[in-house]
């Protein structure tokens, strides 16, 4: 930073006029001398704003010749100026991120630059700007007063302040406001962090959590241009588009390695799905691969990649593009997230093959009811999409308050179609005969719900928590009780009847109503409804016949 130069003497000596004393003569730096100030150690980087706020021009044209060749820390100052209280609060609303303020008291009123003190800190809640309050009137407010009623940074008397003092008090600020604001965004990122992870963490779906990655890296790193997540398909090496090895600065050759954009923000928000080497450069796209190869972020002036060290899905890596350069504390923020959602793609890839896994393990069991019951095998895929489309519109019209979660109505159309695993135990003339059953062979015939749900229950034990499994058990077990009470084989009543007992009721009486079996004619639609509509409150739960009709009158489940 060069002060000033011989040519500007006469400029510098205005400055008298804030009552210099004799030994507080301006000394100019000489014009080769480096300042330390200067230095830089990335990109050029956004100007420090400056806030003037005085009713005097002179005092903002003395101002900006003093401090105009300012640099800190690689960064110049940027001047805004406010020639009253209420200009000031205009700029300070657009310009949130004000270093410091130099400051008046005495403007439109003897007490303005105080009133806005009171605005900045209380209405504004802006405690990062460092406010460095000036008067020529000291008498108007006294230092000891001010200080300790208001919350200023600095207080100056105009006729203290020479060029030196000036420059020496406004780099001062800056600094403290940098080390503020350092603080301030490392505390915003971490809590960006902490609330991902505990939002993203519940994501199920590998499609839902890739989204919700870029999305809080838009929130983490606010002044990138766009991200994306991108990901190597199966079996391709990321080390491909450099065979010389992971450290060699050559771009890739062709087009024989391809990791594919999963999701993007921002400049990137339409790049699902195309290959990355349709979105960047050679060159970047040569970065993506040597920080999948090396394991460890790669940080360029215009772009950062960060690799995900996950178990499965596979190489997986975060493009962050247009940032201009990130600073230190967002480079070890950035760390600190991918370093938290690696986990996370581990625990959803866990979950979906465990998903997987209950998945076949309710189709093998459903098979056991197929091969007993030969009307079993369509009829039970049926009930699963009636299940799912009442559970929607259940959910949909807030009927069952939070009982219809999104959990609820993905798990209730797979574990529906084990409600009459139970008939594994039942004989097959029992099963299959045409006629009227004897009333022992009734009373075997229901035996079928305390089996399938003592099966299921047995089945879903290792596996804990809500599944397919566990609430297939509650569904084979209550789906022959009646909402009065009258049902089996427990005769419960009302809500104390799983609210996936109660679906599956009103979904497996119509579909057997509506289909032949061997020992009745199908019904006519218009006879079904009539029937389930008059046992509403008597059989089935009325919440549920509603939305049960609400999806009828749609065009049913599929429509």
């Amino acid at each position: 930073m060069q002060l000033g130069r011989a040519g500007r003497g006469a400029a510098m000596s205005d400055i008298q006029g804030w009552g210099q004393d004799e030994d507080d003569d301006l000394l100019f730096a000489d014009e080769d001398a480096p300042d330390p100030l200067s230095a830089t150690s990335g990109p050029a980087a956004a100007p420090w704003k400056l806030l003037i706020v005085d009713d005097d021009p002179e005092v903002h044209a003395i101002t900006r010749v003093v401090l105009n060749d300012v640099t800190f820390d690689g960064r110049r100052l940027h001047f805004l100026s406010a020639h009253s209280g209420g200009e000031a609060r205009a700029i300070l609303n657009d310009h949130p991120d004000i270093a410091a303020v130099l400051l008046d008291v005495v403007m439109e009123t003897e007490d303005a630059g105080l009133r806005l003190v009171h605005h900045i800190r209380e209405v504004l809640g802006n405690r990062r700007v460092r406010i460095i309050l000036r008067t020529g009137q000291p008498g108007q407010a006294p230092e000891r007063r001010v200080i300790v009623s208001y919350d200023i940074n600095d207080y100056k008397a105009k006729s203290e302040l020479t060029a030196q003092k000036l420059f020496t008090t406004t780099v001062a600020a800056l600094r403290s406001y940098q080390h503020i604001d350092t603080i301030e965004r490392n505390r915003q990122g971490l809590e960006t962090i902490v609330d991902a992870a505990g939002t993203l963490f519940e994501q199920r779906s590998m499609d839902r959590f890739a989204v919700g990655v870029v999305e809080r890296v838009a929130a983490l790193l606010p002044r990138a241009a766009g991200a994306f997540l991108c990901a190597v398909p199966s079996g391709l090496n990321p080390e491909g588009p450099n065979p010389e090895g992971p450290n060699s600065e050559s771009p890739p050759h062709g087009r024989s390695w391809e990791a594919v954009v999963l999701c993007g923000t921002g400049v990137f928000a339409d790049a699902a799905g195309r290959p990355v080497g349709a979105v960047l450069p050679d060159a970047a796209c040569a970065d993506i691969a040597a920080a999948l190869a090396r394991g460890c972020s790669l940080h360029r002036d215009d772009h950062s990649v960060a690799p995900f060290q996950t178990r499965s899905p596979g190489p997986v890596a975060l493009f962050i593009g247009g940032h201009g350069g990130l600073p230190d504390v967002e480079r070890r923020l950035l760390e600190i997230f991918c370093s938290r959602m690696s986990v996370g793609f581990d625990n959803v890839a866990l979950y979906e093959q465990l998903r997987l896994a209950q998945i076949a393990t309710v189709h093998a069991l459903g098979k056991l009811a197929e091969y007993k019951d030969e009307v079993t095998g369509e009829h039970v895929r049926r009930i699963g999409r009636w299940a799912t489309a009442i559970a929607r519109e259940l959910q949909a019209q807030g009927a069952c308050g939070g009982a219809a979660d999104d959990l609820f109505c993905e798990l209730i159309g797979l574990a529906s179609m084990l409600h009459d695993v139970g008939k594994v135990a039942i004989p097959d003339q029992i099963l299959r005969k045409p006629g009227k059953l004897a009333p022992e062979e009734i009373t075997q015939m229901r035996e079928h719900a305390t089996i399938g749900g003592r099966i299921l229950r047995d089945a879903s034990g290792p596996v804990g928590g809500r599944s397919y499994l566990s609430m297939g058990a509650e569904i084979a077990e209550s789906h022959h009780e009646k909402f009065d009470g009258t049902g089996y084989p427990h005769g419960l009543a009302g809500d104390a009847i799983p609210l996936s007992g109660r679906i599956v009721a009103v979904a497996d009486v119509y579909d057997a109503l509506l289909h032949r079996r061997p020992y009745k004619e199908a019904w006519e639609l218009a006879a079904v409804v009539d029937l389930i509509r008059a046992e509403a409150g008597r059989h089935f739960d009325p919440r549920v016949v509603s939305a049960f009709v609400a999806v009828l009158e749609r065009g049913g489940p599929e429509a």
